[in-house]
């Protein structure tokens, strides 16, 4: 909101030597924040002058310039060049010498050009900051102005004042009118306010015949509270709109338009209420407020023929739509030069439904952004009568009996407010004076009670409907310095939890081993969830969201894999080919044929009870914490000696061993699939009987669909799972200082045995003499039976409480073999 000070002194006391940041300071005490300062940015010699003659002098390049004599109150006249032709000899216009500044800044000097030194300029209105008209200069006499010449055109046209501007929050609509912001700063500084509604005289009218017809209320609630018409006749539309309410609608953001259009924004931002004036020889019969009917068609003033909804709010007559209510008139009732009565209507339409019509036509406009917040339901008459005043004032026109006055009867709810709420949800102890006392500042009925205060909010703060927001009231009014700033003291004897604890500590492994860690939005296409959301292909259950910022990104994820995917491609295209990303984030993995999110939520200021958290609980999906890792490119890149090492699946398993290290858990590697990996080259991952993740090289198929290189190793783990598993005590190795044995095994068996099942089987014959055991080689070939391969594995014994021999740790080898051969027919190789 922009707030001319000129205005603003009409209704509140302010010293005249005020500056805008005094100004600001005192809005920003009672709760609105300080956006800028308005200005005409206009200083030195700008005078009034009178043109005594002037030469048309034709230029080679078409045009045709003036050279002008004007009279600016000097002993001798100056000549000045100007291009515009609509002035006449004798006509006062606005003159800036050389030394004035305009808005630019576009600085003012005296210049040689079109072969005359031109010594100063005759201003346009667009030049001086008054609107966008360029067409021509300003003649004084087309503002209804006739000055003595060399008068200080500043202080004429009122280009000396400014205008603060502050942010209005959508909860406190009255405070987009002069009369809600004098309010206010009277409230701040204790300054005497003068309440603008209270001016006009209110008189009554009838006869005018106004149906209010809306059978489709929003949300049960009727479309219209008030609506209020009044005619004044033989208004003369053409005469000028004077030069302080142009001034000053230009310093609050609006442009000039004419007389008329002037005068119904001039008292919108007076007073709140938002005026719509036709010309009342060009409606026909009475109004009729309704609904649209489906397949209407209403051209509006600026100029676009709109289809309508049903339920869009209208303004008809017998003819039709003539005006969308509380957003844009209709062209057909326009204001035109030729019109000489005015029907003036100054009505109080519902906030939901002037919001979706605005929205839903993309037409949101300076009545519509006052209705959707609320204005207040019972000043209508007062601006119907403020208008009156300024046509019959500024237009000459005549009060009209005829009229209407619809008006619902406007009944604020009481709200009790219990002594001692205030002090126990701000932290101050507010005397019981000074909390009646605030309230009644804003406009409130106080009266005591038993147990507090019932409190009637006034009718232009529909904001104020509950205990909460009254208090709020009174902390803004006594004053926000009175809270006092208390650092909160965390609770002895808490920390983070198990779960955090240990999340935190696979990050930091995973950061440490020289992955890099990056958080993906968990918003993703639903083609991406049935890619990675589950192992096999078909489509991943998921929770779709219901108004999502970007349609192409519209359910929550099942998988981590999807977010690196596309951080890994933004790095790729930037050059970056050598990756390895890591991310801990949680999933959304909710049930198939169970809805959620349809708990309504409590009241911001209400506890819960456990019930309702209870059945909020229950209405969002499990999100358990997962583990995935990204691996592309090189992990040693190409120098001298030294050729380069590709990352792939051997990482993406080292990652998974580095995962269950860090939280002591088993996790089993064995041979899987999954419907986005490569065949053969992806690894199941079990902790016991359950599968936990899977690790592989995505097909290179989906790598190119991607835009990724051909191998991309991926892993992915459910965390929490692995959390739960994990031991609450992780007990340390001893280490032992007697000498290892080491020997090699290397085992024929059938290709469809897997190495980890026959390692596992190794382990378990060997016994607690194996200290370690790995694979070394897997051979087919020659000398090995068809159907058949070599696997060979590097062991070493060890014992805790002697030097092992040789002879000890072969038969703990061959207790291994004969183990082996006994479950998957494994046989020595020879």
């Amino acid at each position: 909101m922009k707030v001319p000070m000129s205005w603003l002194r009409e209704f509140v006391e302010i010293p005249a030597d005020i500056t805008h940041e005094q100004v600001h300071a005192a809005l920003v005490k009672v709760g609105f924040e300080e956006e800028d300062v308005h200005g005409f940015d206009i200083s030195g010699p700008v005078v009034v002058g009178q043109v005594l003659e002037f030469v048309g002098e034709p230029q080679s390049n078409g045009k045709t310039i003036n050279w002008c004599q004007v009279d600016v109150g000097e002993a001798e006249p100056r000549g000045i060049v100007c291009g515009a032709h609509n002035f006449v000899v004798g006509d006062k216009v606005v003159v800036t010498l050389p030394g004035s500044v305009l808005p630019g800044p576009f600085p003012i000097a005296a210049r040689k050009t079109y072969g005359h030194v031109s010594d100063g300029m005759i201003a346009s209105t667009r030049e001086l900051g008054l609107g966008d008209e360029h067409d021509g200069i300003l003649v004084l006499s087309t503002l209804g102005l006739d000055p003595a010449v060399g008068t200080s055109a500043i202080e004429l046209l009122g280009l000396d004042d400014f205008a603060v501007e502050i942010n209005v929050t959508p909860d406190r609509g009255y405070a987009m009118s002069l009369r809600g912001v004098a309010r206010e700063y009277a409230l701040s500084t204790g300054a005497t306010f003068t309440d603008p509604a209270d001016a006009p005289a209110i008189t009554e009218a009838s006869g005018f015949p106004v149906v209010i017809a809306d059978d489709a209320p929003i949300r049960g609630r009727a479309g219209v509270r008030a609506f209020v018409t009044r005619v004044v006749r033989n208004v003369d539309v053409t005469k000028p709109t004077p030069t302080w309410m142009i001034t000053r609608l230009a310093l609050a953001g609006i442009r000039s338009i004419s007389l008329t259009v002037d005068i119904t924004n001039y008292v919108m931002l007076e007073l709140g209420q938002p005026i719509h004036a036709y010309d009342l020889d060009r409606v026909a019969g009475g109004l009729t407020v309704r609904r649209a009917q489906a397949g209407e068609i209403l051209a509006t003033l600026d100029d676009k023929s709109r289809t309508l909804d049903p339920e869009d709010l209208l303004i008809t007559d017998e003819s039709g739509p003539i005006g969308l209510a509380g957003v844009m008139g209709g062209a057909s009732t326009e204001i035109t030069d030729s019109s000489t009565n005015v029907l003036i209507e100054a009505a109080n339409f519902e906030p939901i439904s002037i919001a979706r019509t605005a929205r839903r036509h993309k037409l949101g406009s300076e009545a519509s952004r006052r209705f959707e917040r609320g204005v207040d339901p019972l000043v209508a008459p007062a601006a119907a009568a403020r208008v009156v005043e300024l046509l019959v004032e500024l237009g000459g026109g005549t009060v009209d009996e005829l009229g209407s006055d619809l008006l619902a009867d406007h009944v604020a709810d009481a709200v009790d407010l219990p002594e001692g709420y205030a002090q126990g949800l701000i932290g101050v102890n507010y005397s019981a004076d000074e909390i009646t006392d605030s309230l009644q500042a804003i406009g409130a009925t106080v009266e005591s009670t038993e147990t507090g205060w019932s409190v009637t909010p006034p009718s232009w703060r529909p904001d104020l409907g509950d205990k909460t927001t009254l208090v709020e009231e009174v902390a803004r009014i006594v004053g926000y310095n009175r809270i006092p700033a208390v650092l909160p003291v965390a609770p002895p004897g808490r920390g983070l939890t198990r779960a955090q604890r240990l999340r935190r500590t696979v990050s930091n492994s995973l950061a440490a081993s020289g992955l890099t860690e990056v958080l993906a939005y968990p918003f993703i296409s639903q083609h991406s969830n049935d890619l990675f959301g589950a192992s096999e292909a078909g489509g991943a259950t998921t929770i779709k969201l219901a108004n999502a910022l970007d349609p192409d990104a519209a359910t929550m994820r099942r998988s981590l894999i999807p977010g690196l995917a596309a951080i890994a491609h933004r790095n790729v295209s930037r050059g970056l080919t050598d990756l390895a990303l890591f991310e801990v984030g949680t999933v959304f993995l909710p049930e198939a044929g169970r809805s959620y999110g349809s708990t309504s939520l409590p009241l911001g200021y209400e506890l819960p009870s456990d019930a309702v958290l209870a059945d909020l609980r229950s209405s969002i999906p499990q999100q358990p914490w997962h583990v995935a890792a990204l691996f592309l490119g090189d992990a040693v890149t190409r120098q001298p000696g030294q050729q380069p090492v590709s990352r792939g699946l051997a990482d993406a398993l080292a990652t998974v061993q580095l995962v269950a290290a860090t939280l002591s858990v088993e996790i089993d590697i064995v041979t899987g699939s999954h419907h986005s990996m490569h065949p053969g080259r992806t690894a199941e991952l079990r902790v016991g009987d359950n599968t936990v993740g899977y690790a592989g090289e995505l097909l290179p198929a989906l790598a190119q669909e991607l835009d990724l290189p051909r191998v991309v190793a991926v892993l992915e783990l459910d965390l929490s799972v692995l959390i739960q598993s994990a031991a609450a005590d992780v007990a340390a190795t001893p280490i032992v200082s007697y000498p290892a044995a080491t020997q090699d095994l290397s085992l024929v068996v059938p290709t469809e045995v897997q190495a980890g099942e026959l390692l596992a089987l190794i382990r378990e014959g060997a016994g607690e003499l194996l200290e370690h055991v790995r694979l070394v080689d897997d051979y087919r070939g020659t000398g090995i039976p068809e159907a058949h391969k070599s696997l060979t594995f590097a062991l070493r014994f060890r014992a805790v409480d002697r030097t092992l021999t040789q002879a000890e740790a072969t038969d703990a080898k061959n207790a291994a073999v004969a183990l082996a051969g006994e479950r998957v027919g494994a046989e020595l190789r020879e």
